[in-house]
């Protein structure tokens, strides 16, 4: 850390002049992609934006050029912070350029050619500190024991600590988006990215004494780069809440459309449907009572020819009374019932003379079971 404060004192000083400073977020955002993609570590990726943005203040350079300029930053960054393993290869970067849509082959020669001059313009000097070097040493002493969490004490110091170093990057990501944060210096943007996350946390107090004795900043110091980081952390829970709002929008609006889609073809199924129930099978009772009437005269007619020559008179008047009373009752709802579905019928006829005739209808209008007292057709 002594070594990079005293590098820190001789940083360049950023002019912002570059003609093509309106092309940085692109190229910075490729930056971060690709060394995503690489599985590169923070400090390699800081250290390419910053070349990059080193570079691109000195000279005035071609929109094509800048492509190659980038990957160059890239490979040197990567060489110098990472092992020789995971420094990303020639084939490997021009895939990602093509997925990246850059447009632009990249070949040894041209590459090679651009790391030669970019070591130049550094004095072959990568050893450049960024707030990605600091984090990791600031973020020892970001929460204490004796902090308070939502007016709470801390319960576990691992827990929030993982928290604080998402945060921490968090903030760390954002000051390479705009050049403004160039202006300041890598340790004291490092030390407000500590100070922001304890604030989103609701770490209480917000800098404390240690904090300021590790970094060397008090919170006057910090109070510019805090207040931009907030602002941006800020714009982009907002842009995320809209952007999840649209998203809602539309699968509500697809719902809906598969909805009407649903029904529009439930309603065609049915336009086009040839069956008539009702047409087809609405029969009157009619078509049912003759074979009743069959059934009861059949088997009154072989009762009075089995019946043995004592039988009483009076016994045949009233089973031909009930027979006929069975019929006139049968008429009139023969006349005026309508039903859709076809009608079972049974007729339980009694074997012997001593049972009782049973008639059961399958219509639910007619789902009782008239039964007639035994004895009524007794010998």
């Amino acid at each position: 850390m002594v070594e990079f404060a005293v590098t820190e004192l001789n940083l360049p000083q950023y002019k912002a002049r570059s003609p093509q400073i309106g092309m940085r977020r692109y190229f910075i955002d490729l930056l971060t992609v690709l060394s995503n993609h690489c599985n590169l570590c923070p400090t390699a990726r800081h250290l390419a934006v910053y070349l990059l943005d080193l570079f691109m203040d000195r000279y005035d350079i071609a929109a094509r050029q800048l492509y190659v300029i980038s990957f160059a930053c890239l490979l040197l960054a990567s060489k110098f912070e990472e092992k020789e393993d995971k420094v990303p290869k020639l084939e490997h970067l021009n895939n990602l350029a093509n997925m990246c849509n850059a447009k632009v082959v990249l070949s040894k020669k041209d590459l090679r050619r651009m790391e030669m001059l970019l070591l130049e313009n550094f004095n072959w000097n990568l050893c450049i500190p960024t707030a990605a070097h600091y984090i990791d040493y600031y973020l020892s002493a970001s929460v204490d024991e004796n902090d308070l969490c939502n007016g709470w004490p801390v319960t576990s110091l691992t827990e929030v600590r993982a928290f604080m170093e998402k945060y921490a990057y968090y903030f760390l990501d954002f000051s390479v988006q705009d050049h403004s944060f160039l202006y300041f210096r890598p340790s004291l943007i490092a030390a407000a990215s500590v100070c922001a996350s304890r604030i989103c946390m609701q770490i209480s107090p917000a800098w404390t004494a240690q904090l300021e004795l590790l970094t060397c900043y008090s919170w006057e110091h910090l109070a510019q780069c805090i207040e931009m980081l907030l602002i941006y952390h800020e714009h982009d829970i907002r842009e995320t809440s809209y952007i999840e709002k649209e998203v809602m929008m539309q699968y509500q609006q697809q719902e809906v459309m598969e909805n009407l889609r649903h029904e529009a073809t439930t309603q065609v199924l049915l336009q086009q449907s040839t069956y008539h129930p009702v047409v087809q099978h609405s029969a009157s009772f009619s078509q049912f009572q003759s074979p009743v009437q069959d059934l009861c005269s059949a088997y009154r007619d072989s009762l009075q020819a089995h019946r043995p020559s004592t039988l009483l008179a009076g016994s045949a008047d009233s089973s031909l009374h009930f027979c006929a009373a069975l019929q006139a009752s049968l008429q009139p709802s023969a006349q005026t019932l309508h039903v859709q579905m076809p009608i079972a019928v049974q007729v339980a006829l009694g074997t012997e003379p001593s049972h009782c005739i049973s008639m059961v209808y399958g219509s639910s209008y007619f789902s009782s079971c008239c039964s007639y007292p035994d004895g009524c057709f007794e010998e």
